[in-house]
């Protein structure tokens, strides 16, 4: 059709059209194919392709569980209660020991773990106090972080597992290269290398929400841990005045201000003074 209204619009200066003029205009009249759609992309890697994406998958429901789970054990009141340091500190200053382990049974959270430990360790003095305090904002930093790192685990990994996909899919296309002593054209080369791509696209696909999720989780645990800090500290104030006031009281009835005075020999308990020497002109 459209070689007639060439010919009809040339008129005079028409010339004739070579064979490859007219397989161009055949090329141009061809409709273009429909897109690819989502499933031949995805099964466009064959069953080592296939078998990397289910990879993938597995990797991208494990992180979207960790990020739901972190969220929801994340919540500010599952971590640090209103109110409690306050409840706690008010009853160590009254001596009410019992009703403060009580407020800490009825909220269980990270400070009344915390807070617990420094309490069961209150008859050994503030040092020990303080010490088994930071052990266990340790442990619970510790805890608290754990199934972040399997969630960075998953960001570094899927790239990697992607780039396994890329490799082993180029590996078969520079294969059918090879088989074929070079006969296989441009075109089935950059076919071969799409297939493979499509694996770093899913790798990447998983990775970039997973390290974004992992590093705003990670920042969520700091900023909870320091206020778990500053809370377990006021709830146990009352118990670091006592000791402060027990060492005053202490320094004040050692002899010397608090020194350490030496003792003669002389006056030391259960010892006996060397009888005086006799002079010799008695």
């Amino acid at each position: 059709m459209m070689l007639a209204i060439e010919i009809s619009e040339l008129g005079s200066h028409w010339e004739p059209i070579g064979h490859h003029q007219l397989l161009l205009l055949a090329q141009a009249e061809t409709p273009a194919g429909e897109p690819d759609s989502l499933w031949s992309i995805v099964t466009s890697g064959g069953a080592p392709g296939l078998a990397i994406l289910f990879v993938l998958v597995a990797f991208s429901v494990t992180a979207v569980y960790l990020v739901v789970d972190q969220s929801l054990a994340l919540r500010r009141k599952d971590v640090v209660p209103e109110k409690l340091s306050e409840g706690v500190a008010a009853a160590l200053n009254s001596s009410r020991l019992s009703e403060a382990e009580t407020l800490l049974r009825q909220h269980p959270s990270v400070l009344a773990g915390v807070v617990a430990v420094g309490l069961n360790h209150r008859e050994y003095g503030w040092p020990e106090v303080e010490k088994s305090v930071e052990d266990a904002l340790v442990d619970q930093s510790a805890r608290m972080l754990r199934r972040i790192d399997y969630l960075s685990m998953i960001a570094n990994l899927a790239p990697m597992v992607g780039l396994l996909g890329t490799v082993t899919g180029m590996i078969f296309a520079f294969r059918q290269v090879a088989a074929s002593q070079g006969a296989a054209g441009a075109g089935d080369l950059a076919e071969g290398i799409y297939q493979a791509l499509v694996t770093t696209v899913g790798g990447l696909l998983v990775a970039i929400p997973a390290l974004a999720a992992s590093g705003v989780l990670r920042n969520r645990v700091d900023a909870l841990l320091s206020e778990v800090t500053l809370q377990a500290d006021r709830a146990l104030a009352p118990l670091r005045r006592r000791a402060a006031a027990s060492s005053r009281m202490v320094s004040a009835s050692t002899p010397g201000g608090g020194r350490i005075v030496a003792v003669p020999p002389a006056q030391m308990p259960n010892r006996k003074s060397a009888p005086p020497e006799q002079d010799g002109n008695r």
